[in-house]
């Protein structure tokens, strides 16, 4: 972007206010926030790519119609393009572009061929134009999404998204097709804005942006950074408990709270989580405004906008001899599969809750809870082989003192037979009953079915109702948001989201029972199982431990 570019836009480019005023173009906080990161891509020689997810009234819109006029009005042979969810808001957003053109000073006027509620064209068939020489030959066209073909067989510089949440039929289908016009190129832009509408194809954008899994960089605002959102409040004004917790929570002050209960009252009907839809606090309230969440989502945003950092990220070493492995170190990795957020502690009772990959899921999941207080101490996510699984998680129990280690074998009992070959000493054990005599056997592994599901899962909305200071990990807390009740009434994984997270923590707070929950009463246990010779020499006193790898599940 060039250095002068935000002194064109404030300099030369007019909007009108909701006063129905024209008026010279101010960046605003929300506006300068975007900016910036445009700015930043520019100077790093990238193309320039934004998803903006956004309260209303923010005005990126506005400073997107800008950039693109700018870099439409001033250069030659460029091709930018506006996509809008409706017609009226395409129309809305040309009359926009109309306007900075209208008010430009006369020697900045570019020579205009064409002006109509599509296309505005900066050319003439052959004189000169008013800002001096040939013609630009440089256009903005305004789209509706939803058109057949839009976009295809073109190919343009700048586009500017618009609420594409909204967009009508296969929005990804037609996003493709516009992304694909755009050149990969460091002088090309693309900006995507939307208001959240529910977990779909905007909200997979955004978290690939957030993950940086994409180009593009996300960009929010929560409603309170826009300066106007506040009002004078009325005589008498007491905050309730819950503004009490925003204001704690993100620095509002009275007239901030005053204006947010106003526009709860009078804009959105009373109902709070449309107000959570339009005008968020964070990107997690905007994106669950919506759906059956069985958590409580006002406890688990709060938590999440407070939830602290890793105190490590870790990778296990471990060696093998005969059929045991050892522990053998504990390394530092940016990209290791565990989170650290409490290290272990001598004497400490821990229990590890593991959910394996499999029903459409690639994940393999671990959550080590401090069975005393039943805080998350550390969590496991990665995508492995499941020997490779088994033998981290083998590690982790070790680290954590030998914890209670429930693995889910509803998918594959291969996790916990590798646990149970290489003698790890302390499993979860269920109970089955033999189809053929009818007594009930020991078995190895947590297994989700129609009664132990909907029990493990109550227990963790029960604590996370009671206890969400012990919610450590963010990403857990995401999966949480984003766990719902079906239209059967099931609780799951909105469409397009993982709970893997959600349930290793819910088999983990299941299998708590069959640890204890005394300090003292827990002594770290050696990485092997006592009866192995260095060579790996098995004894006859672990027959019995090993009769549960030989049995079916």
């Amino acid at each position: 972007m060039a250095v002068n570019t935000k002194k064109y836009l404030e300099q030369y480019l007019c909007i009108r206010t909701k006063n129905a005023e024209i008026v010279p173009l101010r960046l605003n906080a929300p506006q300068n926030k975007l900016y910036r990161a445009l700015a930043a891509q520019a100077r790093a020689g990238k193309p320039l790519r934004a998803i903006v997810l956004k309260a209303r009234q923010m005005g990126f819109s506005t400073l997107t119609e800008a950039l693109i006029f700018k870099r439409t009005a001033t250069r030659r042979a460029v091709r930018s393009g506006i996509v809008a969810h409706r017609d009226d808001s395409s129309n809305n957003l040309f009359n926009m572009s109309k306007r900075f053109y209208d008010n430009l000073p006369p020697a900045l006027q570019p020579q205009c061929r064409a002006s109509n509620a599509r296309e505005l064209v900066f050319d003439t068939p052959g004189g000169a134009g008013r800002a001096g020489g040939a013609g630009l030959g440089s256009s903005i066209k305004v789209m509706t999404a939803g058109g057949p073909g839009i976009g295809r067989s073109e190919t343009f510089q700048n586009l500017h998204l618009s609420e594409y949440a909204f967009w009508p039929g296969d929005k990804e289908a037609t996003l493709a097709g516009l992304l694909n016009a755009v050149p990969d190129a460091p002088d090309t832009m693309v900006v995507i804005e939307s208001t959240a509408n529910g977990f779909d194809a905007f909200k997979r954008r955004w978290d690939d942006a957030v993950a940086g899994k994409s180009g593009f960089v996300p960009v929010f605002c929560a409603w309170w950074e826009l300066e106007e959102y506040r009002r004078a409040p009325e005589p008498g004004f007491a905050r309730t408990a819950a503004e009490e917790a925003l204001a704690g929570l993100y620095g509002l002050d009275d007239a901030q709270l005053a204006w947010r209960r106003a526009c709860i009252r009078d804009v959105c009907g009373g109902d709070v989580e449309l107000f959570h839809q339009e005008y968020p606090s964070c990107p997690e309230e905007a994106f669950c405004s919506t759906g059956s969440c069985i958590f409580d989502k006002t406890a688990l945003t709060a938590r999440l906008a407070a939830a602290p950092p890793p105190v490590r990220r870790v990778r296990f070493s471990y060696v093998e001899r005969g059929e045991m492995l050892t522990l053998t170190g504990v390394e530092d990795d940016p990209r290791g599969p565990v989170l650290v957020y409490r290290a272990p502690e001598p004497g400490r009772p821990y229990v590890i809750g593991g959910d394996t990959a499999g029903d459409g899921s690639d994940w393999f999941t671990g959550q080590v809870l401090d069975n005393v207080t039943g805080e998350q101490a550390a969590v496991l996510r990665q995508q492995f082989d499941e020997d490779e699984y088994a033998r981290q998680m083998m590690c982790l129990g070790y680290w954590y003192n030998t914890a209670l280690l429930g693995i889910e074998v509803n998918f594959s009992t291969f996790p916990v037979k590798e646990c149970t070959r290489l003698c790890y000493p302390r499993q979860y054990q269920r109970e089955v009953q033999d189809s053929y005599t009818g007594r009930l056997q020991q078995r190895f592994g947590f297994r989700t079915d129609q009664k132990s599901r909907p029990a493990a899962i109550a227990q963790l909305v029960r604590y996370a109702r009671e206890h969400p200071e012990g919610l450590c990990d963010a990403e857990t807390l995401r999966e949480m948001l984003t766990f719902v009740k079906n239209e059967r009434g099931r609780p799951e994984a909105m469409r397009g989201e993982h709970d893997d997270l959600v349930m290793a923590l819910a088999i983990a707070h299941a299998c708590r029972a069959q640890q204890s929950n005394l300090p003292q009463a827990c002594e770290a246990r050696a990485a092997w199982a006592p009866g192995w010779n260095e060579d790996g020499a098995q004894d006859e006193a672990l027959e019995e431990f090993l009769a549960f790898g030989r049995e079916e599940f």
